[in-house]
């Protein structure tokens, strides 16, 4: 597979994940943990046809401890972001997932050995410069409370130390280890509702939707994601997957109908140039 196409799916993967803010405004009664919960659960079914029933455990037993390292980065990514939007403002939890490219380079350069390039730090200060102006300006930051604020950087870690596993494993077959992850997240998800009192039998419509956005965007976002990320190094795989962020907000803005600022204008316009550098990045370093 060329650089191009890894990274095209890579962005693609953050289009898909970019419709689930839309699809969680339309759930009103569950709890978030038992989001988490119907959505992992969700998940499962499309991943076992997808590997094949009877290749599931020995393709599990096949990614070994990468694969379970990348399915807890899982649980980090999945559970941090709920629990930080839960406990401090959106504008600080946005931030602050936007470090994931900083933890993958560091996660990459340590274990892999993978160089990061100065452009490529650019790209990554200049995402986040973007962020930062699409949340209103660095006064709108710092909301919220410190344990809001870690839970973010833990999801932010969690999901460059999937990514990071995953080339670290050199994994051909991706899908065991978003299937580890999966499951783990349902554990989890189910543990802290029950610890929270938190029923776990919500409304079947708001179930369905919960499981279908695991069956649908989330887990076809990651076939996506761990596919193009085979060929991409891990700092720019989770820069570019920032697309989300850019998106978010507007598919809000045309189906919720939800006030798209100047602000998230100008910010999504510096992060999309993020991306594009980004990419621009990194076919020039493939060709040399």
């Amino acid at each position: 597979m060329k650089y191009l196409t890894g990274a095209a799916l890579i962005i693609l993967a953050g289009v898909v994940w970019s419709v689930q803010g839309v699809l969680i405004r339309q759930i009103h009664e569950a709890g978030s943990w038992a989001v988490l919960f119907w959505r992992s659960l969700g998940m499962l079914p499309v991943l076992v046809l997808w590997i094949g029933p009877g290749r599931v455990a020995p393709a599990v037993r096949s990614v070994g401890w990468a694969g379970a390292i990348g399915g807890l980065g899982l649980v980090l990514a999945f559970g941090g972001a709920i629990v930080a939007l839960q406990s401090t403002t959106v504008a600080n939890a946005v931030l602050l997932f936007s470090a994931s490219p900083f933890f993958a380079a560091v996660f990459g350069l340590v274990l892999l050995g993978e160089p990061v390039r100065l452009p490529t730090w650019g790209a990554i200060l200049l995402a986040i410069a973007g962020i930062v102006i699409m949340v209103g300006g660095i006064g709108n930051v710092g909301g919220g409370t410190a344990f809001g604020s870690t839970a973010a950087l833990l999801s932010a870690a969690g999901f460059a130390a999937f990514t990071v596993a995953l080339r670290w494993g050199h994994l051909t077959d991706m899908l065991p280890a978003v299937l580890l992850g999966g499951l783990f997240a349902a554990c989890a998800g189910g543990a802290a509702a029950l610890i929270g009192g938190q029923p776990l039998l919500i409304p079947p419509l708001e179930a369905a939707i919960a499981a279908a956005m695991g069956a649908v965007t989330l887990t076809g976002g990651m076939f996506l994601y761990t596919t193009g990320s085979r060929v991409v190094p891990a700092a720019q795989a989770t820069l570019l997957s920032l697309v989300e962020v850019l998106l978010a907000p507007i598919w809000a803005w045309a189906v919720l109908g939800e006030t798209l600022s100047a602000n998230t204008a100008l910010g999504g316009a510096v992060l999309l140039g993020a991306v594009a550098l980004n990419a621009l990045i990194g076919m020039g370093n493939r060709a040399r």
